[in-house]
């Protein structure tokens, strides 16, 4: 019976009009009427289970909207990064979707259900550097804390934009529709680190159209209809672990590369397991 409804649920979401009900949510997500902004922080906070505790300011006037309540900067100490010179951090609040070793070239989404890293990384020829490497992949829900910050230290060289469709990211989408992350909305974000490249790929998902880059403020939400690749080497653009990346204005998915030989992953993480910002992912081999 599960598994009908799964399938139920998921085949709905080809039929739904993604972007469409996805810029309905923006506009009410961004809503600054104060009854309404304070109806959804409280209704959808309760619902959602988010702990409203850890926020840095607790007072509703302090968000004009519910994005800003939904992306809320925390209190300090409430997330504790790893200090370890070796560490590899959790990038962001959520539930490790799956997480281990490409092969050649194809990601793990789900029990049996592969993607390949060209398409995630839709042609980027740097992709070929992550065969056989690293990959984390980590669901975030409604309760979680939305912004995503480094793994490692690393320079930005470049970034892409992809758009595609809005498929939901929830476990049950996951298992049931075929390459996912690669047929989703994203942004991919390669960083040169001590490690090698690094990429940071955040996925978007239907009700969640926008994401914005510490560098790049909002950038799913211009709609070009085409990738937009975009160069920042001779910038300077450098992020210190731990520093904040970006942020989803609503819940998602990222997807952390690394190349092949140069972590060891944490023993005993897995899929399924509870994950917060900053603490270990992996550690980096000498």
């Amino acid at each position: 019976m599960k598994a009908f409804f799964e399938k139920l649920l998921a085949g709905a979401q080809y039929i739904l009009p993604q972007h469409t009900l996805s810029r309905m949510v923006y506009a009410l997500m961004r809503c600054e009427a104060v009854v309404v902004k304070n109806f959804l922080i409280r209704a959808i906070s309760r619902l959602a289970g988010i702990d409203r505790s850890e926020a840095l300011s607790g007072r509703l006037e302090d968000y004009p909207s519910f994005n800003a309540w939904f992306t809320r900067e925390l209190k300090p100490g409430v997330r504790v990064f790893e200090a370890a010179p070796d560490a590899v951090q959790c990038p962001c609040d959520g539930t490790v979707s799956e997480i281990g070793q490409l092969q050649q070239g194809r990601i793990l989404q789900a029990k049996n259900r592969y993607y390949t890293l060209g398409e995630l990384m839709a042609g980027d020829p740097v992709g070929k550097q992550f065969e056989d490497g690293f990959f984390a992949t980590i669901y975030l829900s409604p309760k979680d804390y939305h912004r995503v910050h480094m793994p490692l230290a690393g320079t930005l060289e470049h970034m892409i934009y992809v758009p595609g469709r809005l498929f939901s990211v929830a476990p049950y989408t996951v298992r049931r529709v075929p390459g996912l992350f690669a047929r989703n909305e994203r942004v991919i974000c390669v960083f040169e680190t001590g490690a090698g490249p690094m990429a940071v790929i955040l996925v978007g998902a239907m009700l969640v159209s926008s994401v914005s880059t510490a560098w790049a403020g909002e950038v799913t939400g211009r709609r070009t209809g085409k990738i937009v690749a975009t160069d920042y080497t001779g910038q300077a653009i450098h992020l210190d672990r731990g520093a904040e990346l970006g942020r989803f204005n609503m819940g998602s998915t990222v997807i952390v590369l690394l190349p092949p030989g140069s972590v060891e992953p944490l023993p005993g993480l897995a899929g399924g397991d509870t994950v917060r910002v900053g603490q270990l992912l992996a550690r980096l081999r000498e």
